[in-house]
């Protein structure tokens, strides 16, 4: 069975939902990052970088949670409904990968900064200046998203692809951090992808749990 380290409201969610969308029996492990169970011999084997989410396929350790989702699809996609999780041309797999490394690199990069200088730096570390620029700069690359979808169900074609459902989790961790305010589009979009059957909690959902 697929095992998937790592628990909402991390980035394991983007592989839960693929698993959800693909009808993959798996199994979830938590890893307790507070207790350093990330940093044990047994995990380092799977990530050395000791970071989740990490999915054990076979003898497959796959880290990364972009890299899983691809892999997910690539290897399973055959079981979604109609295909459309890679595209079957060179020209759409290339607009999908484009904005698939756009969503990493121009949305989430500042979003992690946020996150590293709200709550995971050392007292001495944070800086409000910091998370000031990281959310300029977010605003500023969700506006070009924004653009993007104007007039599209998805972000590439006329049926989901990997770069939907790794957009979902991307918008709904920026909605979080108050950048969709002037992007009436992708709030639209986000409500859209979470009413799938197969969608998994959001971030908000995942937090009331734990709070609970």
């Amino acid at each position: 069975m697929i095992k998937l380290y790592g628990t909402p409201p991390t980035r394991a969610l983007r592989a839960m939902w693929l698993l959800n969308e693909l009808d993959l029996a798996h199994e979830i492990i938590e890893v307790d990052i507070g207790a350093g169970e990330n940093r044990t011999p047994e995990f380092l084997v799977l990530n050395p970088a000791a970071k989740l989410p990490v999915l054990v396929d076979g003898d497959l350790a796959i880290c990364e949670s972009a890299a899983i989702q691809l892999y997910l699809a690539d290897k399973y996609g055959d079981r979604f409904p109609g295909g459309g999780l890679i595209p079957a041309t060179a020209e759409d797999r290339a607009r999908m990968h484009h904005w698939l490394f756009f969503l990493m690199t121009e949305i989430e990069a500042p979003l992690w900064r946020i996150a590293l200088h709200s709550f995971l730096y050392a007292e001495e570390e944070k800086s409000e200046a910091e998370i000031a620029l990281a959310k300029r700069d977010g605003r500023r690359m969700v506006a070009v998203l924004e653009q993007h979808m104007q007039g599209r169900d998805f972000i590439v074609g006329a049926q989901a692809t990997v770069a939907d459902f790794n957009a979902a989790f991307t918008l709904d961790w920026a909605n979080e951090e108050g950048l969709l305010g002037d992007a009436p589009t992708l709030r639209s979009y986000l409500e859209t992808m979470y009413a799938r059957a197969k969608a998994p909690v959001t971030i908000a959902e995942a937090m009331a749990e734990l709070e609970a």
